[in-house]
C-alpha cells in the first residue's frame, strides 16, 4: 500500500517518461514517499494505468500526454500540474528515446541524421525545456528539485549508440550549469547515471541480454541492475536530506563506473 506523510509528504513530483519501465518505478517510489505524482507521457494510456496504479493505493495521481521535445506541450504540463496541485516540487528528468522509441545499434558513421536529430530533441532538448517550464514555478516557491537522467555509458563510453552517450553526456554537463544558474533560488540540480537496467521492454530485446554478462563482470555487485535499484537514489536527491548537494552525479550501476 501507498504510504502517505514520509519522506515526500505533500510534495508535488512531475515524471517525464513516468508511465512505464523505471519512469514507472520512480512515480510508485515516491507516492509511497507521499508525493503527489504527475505521469508525464506521450504514452497516455499507459500514463493513465500508472496513475490509477498510484489511486489503487491511496496516492494521488495526474496523468497527462507530454511531448518532451514540444515547448507548448511542456508548458500545458507545467501550468496542469500547477492548476491540479498549486506547486511544482520536484521534477525527474526521465524521459528518453532508448527501449520503448528504440534507436540503431550501430558505429557512429552510420548514424543518420535523422536519427540523431530525433534522439537529441527527447534527450537534450526534452530536459532542458521541461526544466525551463518549472523553474519560475520554483524560483516562486523558493525551493525546488530538479533530477536529471543520465547514463553511465557517458562515463565509459560505448562503441554503439553514439547519439545516446552523447546525448548522456550533455545531460551531465547541463546538471552542472544550471545548478550554478539557479542554486541562488534555493533549488537543486542533480543527476543520476544507472548502468543497463533490465527493464520489461529490454527483457524482450536479445541483444541487450547479451551484453548483460560481460556487464556484470565489469562491476563491482555481480548481478544485473532492475529498476528498483534506481528509486532509493531518486527518494533521497528529491527529499530534504539532499539540501544541500548540488550539481552532482551519482552513478547508480553496482560499481562498475567510480568517478
Amino acid at each position: 500500500m501507498i504510504r502517505t506523510g514520509i519522506r515526500l509528504r505533500d510534495q508535488v513530483a512531475i515524471v517525464t517518461g513516468g508511465a512505464s519501465n523505471i519512469g514507472r518505478q520512480y512515480v510508485l517510489g515516491m507516492a509511497a514517499e507521499g508525493a503527489k505524482v504527475v505521469i508525464a507521457d506521450i504514452d497516455f494510456r499507459s500514463a493513465q494505468a500508472t496513475a490509477r496504479e498510484v489511486r489503487l493505493q491511496r496516492g494521488q495521481a495526474l496523468a497527462l500526454k507530454t511531448d518532451v521535445s514540444r515547448w507548448s506541450s511542456v508548458q500545458a504540463m507545467a501550468q496542469r500540474t500547477i492548476e491540479r496541485f498549486g506547486r511544482i516540487d520536484i521534477l525527474v528528468n526521465n524521459a528518453a528515446m532508448f527501449a520503448k522509441v528504440p534507436m540503431s545499434a550501430v558505429p557512429p558513421w552510420e548514424v543518420s541524421e535523422d536519427e540523431w536529430d530525433r534522439l537529441m530533441s527527447v534527450n537534450l532538448k526534452g530536459p532542458f525545456l521541461c526544466t525551463k517550464a518549472v523553474l519560475p514555478q520554483m524560483r516562486v516557491q523558493g525551493k525546488g528539485k530538479i533530477i536529471n537522467i543520465s547514463s553511465g555509458t557517458a562515463f565509459w563510453g560505448q562503441p554503439i549508440y553514439l547519439h545516446y552517450v552523447t546525448s548522456k553526456a550533455g545531460v551531465v554537463g547541463m546538471t552542472r550549469s544550471l545548478a550554478r544558474a539557479v542554486g541562488a533560488s534555493g533549488i537543486n540540480v542533480n543527476c543520476i547515471a544507472p548502468g543497463g537496467v533490465v527493464t520489461e521492454t529490454l527483457q524482450q530485446d536479445r541483444a541487450f541480454m547479451d551484453r548483460q554478462a560481460p556487464a556484470i563482470e565489469a562491476r563491482c555487485i555481480k548481478r544485473l541492475e532492475y529498476p528498483d535499484d534506481l528509486v532509493g537514489a531518486v527518494v533521497f536527491l528529491a527529499s530534504e536530506e539532499s539540501d544541500f548537494i548540488t550539481g552532482q552525479t551519482l552513478v547508480v550501476d553496482g560499481g562498475r563506473v567510480m568517478h
